[in-house]
């Protein structure tokens, strides 16, 4: 790896304290060459010609595709409200979460 390439580098043990993840040396090493390498071929993204290319944010168009909001059939509230383990006003009953 060249001095500038090193000097862009991101330091994989650095990065494992901040996220607070315990890292053998053997899995640093490890981790550091494929992150290096990861990083050299980002680098060499910037040596394309893209003049001319306009900016995407997908490969491929996207369309949001909507269907017309129509009613339909639904179950019927007392049918429902019938297999409720615990109802009470027509409503569910759960088991409080949140203190």
């Amino acid at each position: 790896m060249s001095e500038q390439n090193k000097a862009e580098s991101i330091d994989v043990k650095y990065v494992a304290h901040l996220a607070r993840m315990h890292l053998s040396d053997d899995e640093a090493t490890v981790f550091q060459e494929q992150l290096d390498h990861v990083l050299e071929h980002v680098r060499s993204l910037s040596g394309l010609d893209v003049d001319g290319v306009e900016p995407t944010a997908h490969a491929v168009p996207v369309h949001n595709v909507f269907r017309e909001d129509e009613t339909s059939r639904t179950l019927d509230h007392g049918q429902v409200m019938d297999n409720a383990p615990v109802a009470r006003q027509g409503l569910f009953i759960v088991p409080r979460i949140l203190e």
